[in-house]
């Protein structure tokens, strides 16, 4: 059985003049959803191999803050097919992780992150900023991952979290 983490970034400062999408970085409600997020993953002991990461700035500090407070020390990869990806791509590149990771954090960005929850659990569910979503997966390999064997366990909403 294999464990996917979906989470989408916490919540970040709106796009300035002049400045990317790709380097916005979280506001102060995001630091805090992430490292309560962080939190929350502690006390849920799941052991995490592999984090995919997308390049944008606000879902990288995303993880880091959330891993930091997990106290978690995890392979971590930056992957630039995440940023803007459709469920299809976000499969593939869950496909290529390594047969012997059993838990895989996968940050990225909607629409793609609640669609490819719908598409793995079969069911809508809304992915607000730094929501998380725990799929187990029952298969051998990550390029075996459908809708077929997997399921989505829980969905954890940072207003769960974090007082208002």
């Amino acid at each position: 059985m294999k464990t996917l983490l979906l989470l989408r970034h916490a919540k970040a400062e709106n796009g300035a003049p002049g400045l990317a999408d790709l380097d916005r970085a979280l506001n102060e409600r995001g630091r805090q959803e992430a490292r309560a997020l962080g939190e929350f993953l502690k006390q849920q002991n799941i052991k995490l191999g592999l984090v995919l990461c997308s390049p944008a700035g606000r879902a990288r500090e995303t993880a880091e803050l959330v891993l930091a407070a997990a106290e978690a020390i995890v392979d971590f990869r930056s992957d630039p097919r995440i940023y803007e990806a459709n469920p299809e791509q976000l499969m593939q590149v869950i496909s290529e992780v390594d047969e012997g990771v059993m838990a895989v954090l996968l940050v990225g960005h909607n629409p793609g992150m609640e669609e490819l929850l719908r598409v793995l659990a079969g069911r809508a569910e809304q992915m607000t900023p730094c929501t998380v979503a725990k799929i187990e997966v029952d298969a051998e390999g990550w390029f075996g991952a459908t809708e077929s064997n997997a399921r989505l366990d829980w969905i954890v909403r940072p207003k769960e979290l974090v007082d208002g």
